[in-house]
């Protein structure tokens, strides 16, 4: 799940200084919830395409894979969720191929195999 929502003045003290956006994943922060920085990058790339980085503050709910994964999954829902927010973007996202998933998927095991492929070692007797 990911929610996206516009950056805005706390109050007005607040009315002189530059917005900063934030982005939680599962409630922690995307710097430190994402330890190497190609999985970062992945993340914002598609807010720094569009140079709506300090725009929007973005909360993701991710499960399951590597980081790695996640990552991916966020820039692709951060993609998709920025483009009905703001339709003018949309080609900026497709030439940047932020809009299509990853289509791999872990291969099923197969009976009488150890694993999707990989047999069992062949004994004589």
């Amino acid at each position: 799940m990911i929610k996206i929502q516009p950056e805005a003045y706390s109050d007005a003290s607040d009315k002189g200084t530059v917005p900063v956006a934030s982005c939680l994943v599962n409630g922690i922060p995307a710097a430190r919830y994402f330890t190497h920085i190609s999985d970062r990058e992945r993340v914002f790339r598609p807010l720094k395409l569009t140079g709506l980085l300090s725009s929007y503050n973005v909360f993701c709910l991710v499960r399951g894979g590597g980081t790695t994964g996640q990552a991916e999954a966020i820039a692709v829902g951060m993609a998709k969720a920025l483009e009905v927010l703001e339709p003018s973007i949309k080609p900026i996202l497709k030439q940047g191929e932020l809009m299509k998933r990853d289509p791999r998927m872990v291969e099923r095991k197969k009976t009488n195999l150890a694993k999707a492929r990989k047999a069992y070692t062949w004994v004589k007797r």
